[in-house]
């Protein structure tokens, strides 16, 4: 549920403005405040938070990579990337989210850089400039997400790698992320999500093959409403992230 940082779609014969939802930005803006409290809307990502970071490093090794974090929100995985050593750049198109990161890093002491900006613009001033692009729980919030990989794409050097996250589209998928965490447990604001908007594995995997990216690992996560415990699954039915490269030149 990362506040969404979009660029210009891909389908477009002339851009006209930025592939954003006022909606999903202006939502997650009114929600920046508690970004960084673990037990408020974002706890979620609070939980996740450990799950994901470790898949990541154990794939591409952040220790003395160049990062950006797209639709990085309040800056929950930019900062815990750069604590690893990651030279992080965290980007988002809400400005209460970014102002709420930067504080953050201030209080904390981790330097990242956030700046406001789509991806497709950094993509386009930038290309091949970084080892990591992350983009995670953000594409289903955007109205054209193949843009948003192709500008991960664009975005990462020749043999680098690209990590997405986000959510199936299917009935289980729909009755966990939708009734059970928004209506029934009540762990996501209602309206947090729009089924329609979900993507599922094989329409993510040929937005990246159109983007020159080759699939490494795809893992699911599953969470135990029990423990309160997120896990690694090979279960990709609801949450699911997938780790690419580019194609080397």
């Amino acid at each position: 549920m990362t506040s969404p940082s979009q660029v210009l779609p891909a389908s477009a014969g002339k851009p006209t403005g930025p592939n954003a939802d006022p909606k999903e930005i202006d939502k997650f803006s009114e929600l920046a405040h508690h970004w960084w409290d673990p037990n408020s809307e974002f706890k979620p990502l609070h939980d996740l938070n450990p799950l994901r970071l470790g898949w990541i490093d154990g794939i591409a090794g952040l220790a003395g990579k160049k990062v950006v974090d797209i639709g990085c929100g309040g800056g929950i995985l930019s900062e815990s990337m750069a604590r690893l050593g990651a030279n992080v750049r965290g980007i988002d198109l809400s400005t209460k989210a970014l102002r709420v990161a930067d504080l953050h890093s201030l209080e904390s002491g981790v330097a990242v850089n956030y700046e406001e900006i789509a991806a497709e613009a950094l993509a386009a001033r930038e290309p091949g400039s970084v080892d990591v692009v992350t983009c995670m729980e953000m594409l289903e919030h955007v109205p054209d997400p193949a843009s948003i990989v192709q500008a991960c794409a664009t975005l990462v050097r020749p043999g680098g790698h690209v990590f997405v996250s986000t959510i199936n589209r299917n009935l289980k998928a729909y009755l966990m992320a939708v009734v059970g965490a928004e209506y029934i447990l009540q762990m996501l604001p209602r309206g947090t999500h729009d089924y329609e908007k979900f993507i599922t594995p094989s329409e993510m995997a040929r937005f990246a093959r159109n983007a020159g990216l080759d699939l490494v690992e795809m893992r699911g996560m599953t969470y135990n409403p029990l423990s309160q415990i997120y896990s690694l699954s090979r279960d990709t039915d609801v949450n699911y992230m997938m780790a690419f490269r580019r194609v080397a030149e």
